[in-house]
């Protein structure tokens, strides 16, 4: 969308109009160049290579270059550069490393004037002298630089970097025979033109390829540089050594990089791949651009300020096959929209807080915070008249430190340090645990561990002697607690209605109520329990036995020394036929009622068996189990480790993560687990915790958390006698034949722990050094080396 604000900038008796404005293109291009009175603008690609007139309300065609029947590689440009002295003389670069001039001036409809065929392979960069009309400089993806004289047909030097293809060159614009060149493996190289053996400087400038430089226009040793690490860093050459002064930061790869003109500090870049804008950046902020052009809707390719002394015009071409015009006034400024306010806590718990410098002004009675030990810093960065942000907020940085121990990490590094993780059951785990946190204060965290333990943890088993009568001849183990019957644990009501009292001569109900869900039993006329000798109160046991192994329940008879009865889970076998089906209630309260039964008849009839019409009780599994399988606490244990982690507190978090395992682990996404392992392995390195990262490191299941300490971790060795490196096979030295890792004391082959001094490179079992050491300090293998153990 064009935006109708229109400039007017006089220069030296010519004068700049126009406005935002575009065109559309044949092709995408891949370059693009301005001449000297910024009237006309050349573009070039692999199938377009045009000059367009600049006027007030449009771009306007005048020629096209690519003539002839049948399309040349000559013709395929990579990139272009327009005289700044003869308004008639182009230069491109080829594809096929071929180095072309251009003189508009010829009368045929050709206008091409010399080839240059030296370079083997893509020519990168063409660049003619500010100063010199007829030298001309070329980079190619072939490694060397060549200078050409337009006057011959050959180059007259060639400048080899020794090093992978150049990307950039770029003549100095105060120095006459200085030029700067740039190339993939991150250096950039300074040369003297009449020294073409040697390079001048050269410096390491960028992780990855440097993609572009450009001098800066006003100060003579200035030099900008991007690269695909996404930086742009600004370079003062008058030092003995490239010293780095300035340094953007940018969101993708720095394909193009020019300094703004009459703006000291401005320069303007676009990218080589994901983002489309051009960004105009001052370099004193470096984190968020001065202002930023949006009109293209694919890779920028080529940026030029229209004229050498104009910083409102700004030319650029796209590989959406668009020419764009922009005027700076239209640019939106993303300083305005940058949050002006920022908190961060340091790590030992130091808080910083910026803000506009205006909205601390105004806070008159604005008091420090108690626990201030130094005085606020302010931060006030003096605005450029040139600049046209007059708006620009400076920022007041104050920061606080809090009271004096009260932001001690030392817990973070007791808890670290004492929590086991692995290599013990789950419940000692928790308990472990609960008491280091309890110990250290953390009260919330040691009942947190508790709860877990209650919720993961199965109930304990009884021993057998804390079971009353532990049924059945031989029985030495202990029945599980959730599936036994203690009479004495009962509720009171449920245990009046089971113990039956002899003394009482009044008829009571036959019927005895254990549970909701449990069998109620009753009693027949049973001519085999009446005159059985055999007491009917019994409980019944999971026995095989005889009649004087059962137990009584008459409070008479009982053992005084066994309070306690427990009903086990089976019956012993019966000898008549159990029917499964229960009476009702009502048939129960009948038999209780009649009159053919005695009050005496009626106490026995609770618990003895039935021929066909009632069965016995026989618990098989819990009778009131209360417990809650663990997956029903699923989501509140995951709720609960992102409270923790919300709450800064990872280290729980994790800690939880590794105890409990699979158990929890399947319910927190991948992602998440990562992002919490990465915070407190990045926690316990600061605190130089390495044994315990190396452990929560060891003990992730995530592929990403696991693999770190196998990355990057090389050990070199070399061999003790010849000095010269091992190979990785065995323990013999490749080049000396002689074993390696012999130990001084024994000398026998060391195959397991090695200890060595960084002095001699002696050593051996790490036990028998020790003892060497114990009783001389002088190295045990006669070399004099005074060797110490610590």
């Amino acid at each position: 969308m064009e935006k109708m604000s229109r400039v007017t900038t006089a220069l030296g008796g010519s004068t700049l109009t126009g406005r935002t404005m575009h065109c559309h293109l044949d092709a995408p291009a891949n370059a693009i160049s301005v001449c000297r009175d910024a009237a006309q603008v050349v573009v070039a690609g692999r199938s377009i290579f045009k000059i367009y007139a600049i006027e007030d309300e449009q771009f306007v065609e005048k020629l096209n270059l690519r003539v002839g029947r049948k399309p040349s590689l000559n013709l395929s440009c990579a990139d272009v550069v327009w005289h700044q002295m003869d308004e008639n003389l182009l230069a491109t670069a080829a594809t096929n490393g071929v180095v072309v001039t251009w003189n508009l001036g010829r009368p045929s409809r050709n206008k091409q004037d010399q080839l240059f065929t030296e370079h083997k392979r893509t020519v990168n960069k063409v660049c003619f002298h500010p100063t010199e009309a007829h030298v001309l400089l070329s980079g190619s993806q072939d490694g060397f630089m060549k200078c050409f004289d337009l006057r011959r047909k050959d180059s007259v030097s060639t400048f080899s970097g020794q090093s992978e293809s150049v990307r950039d060159v770029q003549f100095s614009i105060r120095d006459y025979f200085t030029f700067a060149s740039t190339f993939e493996n991150g250096n950039v190289q300074l040369w003297d033109i009449r020294r073409p053996d040697r390079c001048e400087r050269m410096f390491t400038a960028h992780n990855g390829p440097v993609f572009c430089c450009d001098w800066h226009p006003e100060d003579r040793g200035w030099l900008a540089t991007g690269g695909r690490d996404k930086m742009v860093k600004v370079w003062d050459m008058t030092t003995h050594r490239a010293k780095e002064v300035h340094c953007v930061q940018t969101i993708a790869s720095v394909a193009r990089v020019k300094w703004r003109p009459e703006c000291r500090h401005h320069l303007a870049t676009c990218s080589m791949m994901v983002d489309h804008n051009i960004y105009v950046w001052d370099v004193r902020r470096p984190f968020v651009p001065a202002a930023m052009f949006e009109e293209h809707r694919d890779v920028t390719t080529g940026i030029a300020w229209r004229h050498p002394h104009d910083p409102s015009f700004l030319l650029s071409g796209s590989k959406d096959s668009t020419l764009c015009q922009h005027l700076f006034r239209d640019a939106s400024q993303p300083v305005e929209r940058a949050n002006p306010e920022g908190l961060c806590y340091g790590l030992f718990g130091d808080l910083a807080f910026a803000a506009k410098e205006s909205l601390v002004a105004t806070e008159s009675g604005r008091k420090p915070y108690a626990g201030d030990r130094r005085h606020p810093i302010f931060f006030k960065r003096k605005l450029d008249p040139a600049e046209p942000f007059v708006g620009l907020a400076s920022s007041a940085l104050s920061v606080f430190e809090i009271e004096p121990g009260s932001g001690s990490m030392s817990w973070f590094v007791d808890t670290a340090e004492r929590y086991a993780l692995a290599g013990r059951p789950l419940a000692e785990l928790c308990d472990h645990n609960a008491k280091v946190a309890r110990e250290l204060g953390r009260n919330q965290v040691a009942q947190t561990w508790t709860m877990l333990r209650i919720i993961y943890c199965s109930p304990g088993l009884a021993s057998a002697t804390s079971l009353n009568h532990s049924v059945g001849k031989g029985s030495s183990c202990g029945l599980p607690l959730m599936n036994s019957f203690n009479l004495k644990d009962m509720a009171p009501g449920l245990g009046s209605e089971t113990r039956l009292d002899r003394s009482k001569g009044d008829t009571r109900s036959d019927t005895v109520l254990l549970d909701s869900s449990a069998t109620l039993i009753t009693n027949e006329d049973n001519e085999e329990t009446e005159g059985s000798d055999v007491p009917a109160d019994y409980l019944l046991g999971d026995v095989e036995g005889e009649e004087d192994e059962l137990y009584l329940l008459d409070p008479e008879h009982a053992h005084p020394e066994d309070p306690e009865y427990v009903l086990p889970q089976e019956a012993f076998p019966l000898r008549h036929e159990i029917v499964d089906t229960p009476p009702g209630p009502e048939h129960l309260q009948d038999k209780a009622d009649s009159p053919h039964v005695s009050g005496s008849e009626a106490d026995a009839a609770s618990l003895a068996p039935v021929d066909s019409s009632f069965s016995l009780l026989s618990v098989s599994h819990a009778l009131h189990d209360t417990r809650l399988p663990p997956d029903f606490f699923s989501a509140l244990v995951c709720d609960m480790l992102r409270f923790y982690a919300e709450q800064g507190d990872v280290q729980m978090a994790v800690s939880v993560l590794i105890v409990l395992g699979e158990r929890v682990r399947k319910d927190i996404d991948e992602q998440t687990q990562e992002h919490w392992y990465t915070s407190y392995i990045d926690l316990l390195q600061r605190f130089c915790l390495w044994n315990v990262s190396n452990q929560v490191v060891k003990l992730s299941t995530s592929r990403a958390i696991s693999c770190l300490n196998q990355a990057s971790t090389t050990l070199h060795v070399n061999c003790s006698h010849c000095k010269r490196p091992m190979s990785s096979r065995g323990w013999v030295c490749d080049r000396c034949h002689r074993c390696a890792s012999m130990c001084a004391v024994c000398h026998h082959v060391v195959k397991g722990l090695f200890v060595w001094c960084q002095g001699c490179s002696h050593g051996g079992h790490l036990q028998h050094i020790m003892k060497w050491l114990e009783g001389s300090s002088h190295c045990p293998a006669g070399c004099g080396h005074l060797c110490e153990y610590s």
